[in-house]
């Protein structure tokens, strides 16, 4: 019996049964596509509460509106469970399950290999295997293809097997699953055309590539490119403070070159699934062929410096003003990894948070979309956004620019502004025009502060060790004459 063939009238029949495994930020958009489709689909998930969200039509991603999964829940096309033992019944199974890097730097690819474990289970001939999780090169021939023919199956005879990476951009209403071209590679040619075939059902553009090899670099090669170009426009921002420039104005001068740049804006650091990571299963990977990725590595010290940066830029706002960061009140304005969106991962906002209380600030924040936060040091709670809470707050820094933000009742009411994005320092859509502070100092990433002093602050002299409370000048001041033996 030839398998392939079996397979591929399933696919253009759109009989083929499509299991997606793993049901977060990449599976939802791929199993609601598919569904969406045509396709009768099966999510499957350790998660009980994920799985009985999407069994009653609704949905715990962004990206995905709920209406879409219930349509396609309602139709009977979708449906999910935590029941690993009915992969068996799938005739094409796309694994969609995280690769975080362990607490030593090295990929840790468990949760892949729980996945393969399994899909072994109940693997059978004529059935596809599709990676879309970030790996580095060799995984699927050196990982997968091993592990599952352990049952006695071949890759490329009587299975299929496939890597496909993931591009999904969180908050990105323009490209999507769909409309974002495919990258295919397989194990053999059938692998390649069966895998390649399935994606064409759902995604406008599918490419396909020789191997599952270049498939997995070409993934990290588009995350390492940005991670590099950002980690060169942040140490640019550095250079820019030490030469008293504002390196938003030098970044949007410089865009108007047609030719032969590109843009990217400096930051707090680099955060979310992707950027911090993917580059690092490339360093790995070549470290273990005796080769060190300099850029790579670079890159990555810079980045990782910038939270720090942020917060040394915060101390040297308040010091202009006779503030000392102990004891401050200071105010951050997102705390996700980006935009419009609600993730935390890896996120700049984390570190600059542990920082800035290492150092004894209050910290407070913002976030429309993070109503709570756990990071180093216990709970917090995203505050209202209130005149009284930015006039209160001896700092307050941009960490990330939601569009959703009033920024002119920011510009209004704080009174020392740090902003990291350079989003509040230009005049919307007038390059080189600086936008009125209000009644706010207004410092960039970079460069000289702009606006007028900060009035209306009370001094604060640093944080009581048993109350976590800012002690004011006076009372520091008499805790000196005791403890110098000068009674009051």
């Amino acid at each position: 019996m030839n398998h392939g063939e079996t397979l591929r009238k399933k696919i253009e029949s759109g009989t083929a049964r499509v299991g997606v495994l793993g049901l977060g930020y990449v599976g939802l958009p791929v199993v609601t596509a598919f569904s969406g489709a045509g396709f009768r689909t099966l999510g499957f998930d350790i998660d009980e509460r994920v799985v009985h969200r999407v069994k009653r039509g609704e949905s715990h991603i962004g990206d995905v509106p709920a209406r879409a999964v219930a349509a396609v829940v309602e139709s009977g096309l979708l449906d999910a469970t935590t029941d690993f033992g009915r992969l068996g019944e799938m005739d094409a199974v796309i694994i969609c399950v995280p690769t975080p890097l362990g607490k030593t730097g090295d990929p840790d690819v468990s949760h892949i290999l729980d996945a393969l474990g399994h899909i072994r289970d109940g693997l059978r001939p004529g059935q596809l295997i599709v990676l879309e999780s970030t790996t580095y090169p060799g995984t699927t021939r050196e990982l997968l293809q091993p592990e599952l023919e352990q049952g006695g199956l071949t890759a490329g005879k009587e299975f299929f097997l496939a890597f496909s990476p993931e591009r999904v951009d969180p908050g990105n209403p323009v490209y999507t699953f769909t409309n974002t071209a495919k990258v295919v590679g397989g194990l053999t040619a059938s692998c390649r055309e069966l895998a390649a075939g399935l994606y064409e059902r759902v995604i406008d553009e599918v490419v396909s590539v020789s191997s599952p090899e270049v498939a997995e670099l070409t993934k990290l090669l588009e995350n390492t490119f940005r991670a590099v170009n950002i980690g060169l426009v942040n140490e640019m921002a550095v250079i820019a403070d030490r030469l008293g420039i504002d390196i938003g104005e030098a970044v949007e001068a410089a865009a108007t070159k047609p030719y032969g740049f590109m843009r990217f804006t400096p930051g707090p650091g680099l955060g979310g699934h992707c950027l911090p990571i993917d580059p690092q299963y490339l360093a790995w990977k070549m470290r273990t062929l005796q080769y060190r990725t300099r850029f790579i590595e670079l890159a990555a010290e810079v980045n990782a410096e910038m939270p720090r940066y942020v917060v040394d830029r915060v101390a040297q706002a308040l010091n202009r003003h006779r503030l000392p960061l102990n004891g401050s009140r200071v105010l951050l304005l997102g705390v996700a990894y980006k935009p419009g969106v609600g993730d935390v991962r890896e996120s700049p906002a984390l570190d600059v948070i542990e920082l800035l209380r290492r150092q004894g600030a209050e910290v407070s924040y913002h976030d429309p979309f993070v109503p709570r936060l756990a990071p180093e040091g216990g709970d917090l709670e995203s505050q209202p956004l209130t005149a009284e809470l930015l006039a209160s707050s001896h700092a307050t820094v941009v960490i990330t620019d939601h569009p959703q933000v009033d920024y002119d009742l920011v510009l209004e009411k704080a009174r020392i502004i740090v902003d990291t994005r350079n989003g509040l320092t230009r005049q919307p859509g007038e390059r080189g025009e600086h936008r009125d502070p209000g009644g706010a100092t207004l410092y960039p990433l970079s460069g000289p502060p702009r606006g007028t002093s900060a009035p209306d602050l009370e001094p604060v002299a640093g944080m009581d060790p048993g109350r976590g409370e800012a002690i004011p000048f006076d009372e520091v001041a008499r805790r000196y004459r005791v403890s110098a033996g000068d009674q009051p």
